[in-house]
């Protein structure tokens, strides 16, 4: 028979001990200082890095709009037509920009013309040339155009002197676009009767569109300083207008112009007729600076300008 132990182990306890758990009032104290000094340290560091970056983005920003602006005045003086560009003042100027163009018959087709030597355009299997001794109704064009002319639209010829194509001297107004026989050409145009300047024998034609003959370009109230917010006073507009045979003394009302860009600072267009030996084209100077906040972009571009239709 067995003995009972004479140490008998105690019973386990239904309610052990447990350690409280957590932080007390001064680690938390403690804590929150170190994190604190800790994040005002980098602070210090990252500020100037912030803004940096900010500022960087802003004057980015500027950048961008001062250039898109100047591309857009570069792209409607390279196609304006030839010797169009009109400036009154270094805060403005004006073009005839052209939406296409291409080369006209000049002369009959002895070949395919029947009955041989029919009048101009007289009928379907008749060829229709400019004569520049006589007034001109209807001309075939000979090349494959990107912008086909419409009716309304406008036909330019030889602007060698600057004011012409504002006087009506060498447009005429487009009536109707038809198809030729493939012989004659690729498109029949038909226009109100006009007398081309004689002396011009390139062939060459430029079309304006009737939905903007002429186009300014008026930097308004860019004096050079800037409002109460550090931003450019100013602001650059697009002018859409009918032909004007008067050379322009002043830039135009901007009333109901299209905006092209805000917080302008200062613009200047300087423009040389005959810049370089050969007078072949002229050379327009674009200066523009946009100011916002205080920061400012400053950009300037020169563009050849055609003078040769």
């Amino acid at each position: 028979m067995p003995h009972p132990s004479p140490h008998p182990s105690p019973p386990p306890s239904l309610h052990p001990h447990r350690p409280a758990s957590g932080f007390t009032l001064v680690e938390l104290i403690v804590v929150m200082v170190i994190t604190s000094i800790i994040g005002l340290t980098l602070m210090s560091f990252m500020q100037p890095t912030l803004a940096a970056y900010f500022a960087t983005r802003a004057r980015t920003e500027l950048a961008g709009r001062a250039d898109t602006a100047l591309r857009q005045m570069l792209m409607d003086t390279r196609r304006a037509v030839p010797n169009s560009l009109r400036i009154p003042s270094d805060q403005c100027f004006e073009v005839v920009p052209a939406v296409g163009g291409g080369r006209y018959r000049s002369g009959p087709d002895v070949r395919n013309d029947t009955p041989s030597g029919c009048a101009s355009g007289s009928s379907s299997t008749c060829s229709a040339w400019v004569d520049t001794t006589m007034a001109t109704t209807v001309f075939d064009v000979l090349n494959v155009v990107n912008t086909a002319p419409k009716a309304e639209d406008w036909v330019v010829v030889g602007n060698q002197n600057g004011n012409d194509v504002y006087a009506g001297l060498n447009r005429a107004r487009v009536s109707a676009v038809s198809t030729p026989q493939a012989t004659q050409g690729v498109l029949r145009v038909r226009i109100d009767s006009t007398q081309f300047p004689q002396g011009y024998t390139e062939g060459r034609y430029q079309v304006v569109s009737s939905q903007e003959p002429s186009v300014f370009y008026v930097c308004s109230g860019a004096d050079g300083s800037t409002n109460g917010q550090g931003d450019g006073k100013g602001t650059l507009y697009r002018v859409t207008r009918p032909f004007n045979a008067s050379y322009p003394t002043a830039c135009p009302s901007v009333l109901g112009a299209a905006v092209v860009s805000t917080q302008v600072q200062s613009c200047a267009f300087i423009y040389d007729a005959n810049h370089g030996a050969t007078q072949q084209s002229g050379f327009l100077w674009l200066d523009m600076a946009i100011t916002r906040n205080g920061e400012t972009a400053h950009l300037a571009v020169g563009a050849h300008i055609r003078n040769v239709p």
